[in-house]
């Protein structure tokens, strides 16, 4: 009895210490890629502080100056406000076209190009790495150099910018879907194919019911980034509320007024449609969606 409980003893003696040993290497490791991490970031700040036009440290105290200024103009200006705001508007909604258009379009290819590049769903099973590296390409290229690109060939407007969003939204909503797709059950899908159904039909009746309100949901998602993302590609000529505000700013103090304006339309705007598509999302997820 004794022999048992010193070996009892000896067998929990080495479990404390494996463990004990793991959790140090554990430690080492994360302090390790901690300092990597510390040194990469000073590193990278030197760098782009050692190429600003002026410096970090020698600039960093007018960070405010900008801010203050716009304030103060739009305080000063408040009476214009409202116009400001009217004149303004119709800018905002074609961001928000620019968006919604992008989206949609995006979305639908995503759906096309999860299905095609998924185990177990795909129309053609040998060409699922061909499809998954160009979503691959989709997602790593930023849209404002597609959008640079096709300004380039295309000319100014919002064409460019909803090519150029939605070629990246079918990347990046490409690699959702299909990590949704892969927790599909294949069972519907098999009871099809075994009454001869197409592989559209398939996808279409035994696998979308499945998946939609989680496809839903990461569109609603995409549909909030793609918002900012078109406002920012205004600034390179693609249209929309961004190249208003780029226009407002570039003419400097005396129209800051307008800039405050639209930056308003803008916070305002994102907040909105953020809370609506949190809502949703929030209501699909739990599934209370009628």
């Amino acid at each position: 009895m004794a022999e048992l409980s010193a070996q009892g003893a000896t067998g929990t003696d080495g479990v404390r210490d494996e463990y004990m040993a793991q959790t140090r290497r554990k430690r080492l490791y994360s302090g390790l890629l901690l300092i990597v991490f510390v040194a990469l970031m000073v590193a990278g700040f030197q760098t782009a502080d050692a190429r600003n036009a002026g410096g970090f440290w020698d600039g960093w105290h007018n960070i405010l100056d900008f801010p203050a200024q716009v304030w103060g103009e739009a305080a000063e200006k408040a009476h214009e406000l409202p116009g400001h705001l009217v004149t303004f508007f119709p800018a905002l909604v074609e961001t928000v076209n620019i968006a919604a258009a992008s989206t949609l379009l995006g979305t639908l290819l995503a759906i096309v190009f999860s299905l095609l590049s998924t185990r177990g769903l795909a129309r053609w099973p040998r060409l699922i790495p061909v499809f998954r590296r160009l979503m691959d390409i989709m997602r790593a290229i930023p849209e404002i150099v597609i959008a640079l690109i096709l300004i380039f060939v295309l000319g100014g407007g919002p064409v460019p910018a909803m090519i150029a969003i939605a070629f990246h939204t079918v990347g990046a909503l490409g690699k959702l879907f299909s990590e949704v797709n892969e927790n599909a059950s294949l069972q519907p899908v098999e009871g099809l194919q075994s009454v001869g159904a197409s592989w559209p039909q398939r996808m279409l009746l035994g696998v979308m019911p499945q998946v939609a309100p989680n496809y839903l949901s990461y569109a609603l998602l995409r549909f909030e980034i793609n918002i900012r993302a078109s406002a920012i590609l205004g600034f390179v000529g693609a249209g929309g509320i961004g190249y208003e505000l780029k226009n407002a700013m570039s003419w400097g103090q005396g129209q800051f007024d307008e800039s405050a304006a639209i930056f308003i339309l803008l916070f305002l705007t994102i907040v909105f449609f953020d809370q609506i598509s949190s809502y949703y999302r929030e209501r699909l997820t739990k599934g209370k969606l009628a």
